[in-house]
């Protein structure tokens, strides 16, 4: 197991620009410490900016964002969910993600085969990289696929698991996320905007042509999240207390389980009442303005 210093997204998406066949000999892994909090986008927006005077912008972060797609598997008894919420010390999930577009997503697409774990307060992440087609056999299928030596026990971890405990695609998280990473003493930092979360309960396809999303956050709001692989540097922590912002426990995968009904709503429930968007002013452009409350939780392809 490798230990990567430096947990950016050029770490975590490099792989995807290579051909497949090549990346799927590459096993990576890596430890973080992880902090999360709910902002506006137009207050992460001002974050971002005040950030960027002592970070840069990842390579692969173009202007705007990029999507970040997965696919949840889980017990029928919704074992990983439950674990999160009873706070275990140690927890796994696995997951398969997609960087990018879904449009056009095929067999040979690469994809990331992903363990998720947290020991204690640090977070763990072990991924091999395979096309879409075979990682779907592994993990749905319950194959053995080609793999190099190294990426055995992973291989053998991830068919342990949905054979023993019986996993199925659970949900669909998507959002557009937009990423720094720090410079010079902090190159271990890695601060990541996510925006328009959504996701879904059925079609558990990549390439499904119209899915059914829904926002499973209202979409005014934002998941800031800090990434160190130490300490946090004191300057972030003071932009977070004089920006008033308070952490929390957010899960992606949680927060759809429960959009959807697939269990009752917890106390890290983020509830769209809590959050109610912004006035509109007379001086705020009609194309600023945020979306109605009724329309924010809908179902439509998003």
């Amino acid at each position: 197991m490798v230990f990567l210093s430096k947990a950016s997204a050029a770490q975590e998406r490099d792989q995807e620009s290579e051909d497949p066949l090549h990346v799927a000999s590459r096993l990576h892994a890596f430890n973080r410490f992880e902090l999360k909090y709910l902002v506006p986008v137009d207050q992460a927006a001002e974050i971002r900016d005040e950030l960027a005077e002592r970070m840069d912008r990842d390579l692969h972060s173009p202007i705007g964002g990029y999507g970040v797609w997965s696919l949840y598997y889980d017990t029928p008894q919704l074992r990983f969910y439950w674990e999160k919420i009873e706070g275990l010390k140690f927890r796994r999930k696995l997951r398969i993600r997609h960087y990018g577009d879904l449009d056009g997503v095929t067999d040979e697409a690469p994809v990331c085969v992903e363990i998720k774990q947290r020991v204690n307060r640090v977070t763990q992440k072990r991924r091999i990289t395979l096309p879409y087609g075979v990682a779907r056999r592994l993990c749905d299928g319950r194959e053995t696929v080609e793999h190099s030596p190294r990426e055995s026990a992973f291989v053998q971890e991830v068919l342990d698991l949905v054979v023993r405990l019986d996993l199925k695609p659970t949900a669909i998280t998507g959002y557009q996320r937009e990423a720094l990473v720090g410079r010079n003493a902090d190159t271990g930092l890695r601060v990541t905007f996510d925006r328009r979360i959504r996701g879904r309960d059925r079609d558990f396809h990549f390439g499904v042509p119209t899915p059914e999303n829904r926002f499973t956050i209202p979409p005014h709001m934002s998941v800031m999240e800090i990434k160190v692989n130490e300490r946090t540097p004191h300057w972030i922590t003071d932009l977070a207390a004089r920006r008033n912002l308070n952490l929390v426990r957010i899960s992606k995968y949680v927060q759809s389980v429960e959009a959807f009904g697939l269990a009752p709503r917890s106390v890290f429930h983020v509830n769209e009442a809590d959050y109610p968007p912004p006035t509109p002013t007379e001086e705020q452009p009609l194309e600023q303005r945020p979306a109605q409350p009724d329309a924010s939780l809908k179902a439509g392809a998003l």
